[in-house]
């Protein structure tokens, strides 16, 4: 559990949910924002990151190719729920390379996980995060179709 505040909410790439929680989504190309780290993170990356840490307290990798989907359905479902629950109390971080579709899909999917109905969860994130977020045609399919909590 975070020692200090959770993200601001005017930050850049901060995403409100719904509920309140926030989450942050980055890509990796560009420098860590000014401000507090992340108490979890979580790289949507295809190749296991080999990065010097960058001081978050935990961070996840999960296996999801540039433009495509998660490797394993099971596993995104499992750490996707988990920075939503942790989302409540710590900063939660998601990033992958550009911070667009990947980052935005998950991003989708974690708004799905509060309560925005699937249909409705690119065009949330759109609004709230960043106009281009959830770039391929299969990232929508994924999160309106796939992503059930």
């Amino acid at each position: 559990m975070t020692a200090g505040p959770l993200w601001d909410p005017a930050a850049p790439g901060v995403l409100r949910l719904p509920s309140g929680r926030l989450v942050r989504g980055r890509g990796l190309r560009h420098p860590m924002p000014a401000g507090p780290l992340p108490d979890f993170a979580v790289r949507l990356l295809g190749k296991r990151p080999v990065e010097p840490p960058d001081g978050a307290l935990e961070v996840h990798w999960l296996r999801w190719p540039d433009f495509r989907l998660p490797s394993s359905d099971a596993q995104a479902r499992q750490i996707l729920t988990e920075a939503w629950q942790r989302a409540a109390s710590e900063r939660v971080e998601l990033t992958c390379a550009g911070g667009l579709g990947r980052t935005g899909t998950a991003l989708a999917c974690i708004a799905v996980l509060d309560g925005v109905p699937p249909q409705e969860a690119v065009a949330y994130v759109r609004a709230h995060y960043h106009h281009r977020a959830v770039e391929t045609p299969w990232q929508r399919w994924y999160v309106q179709r796939r992503f059930h909590p």
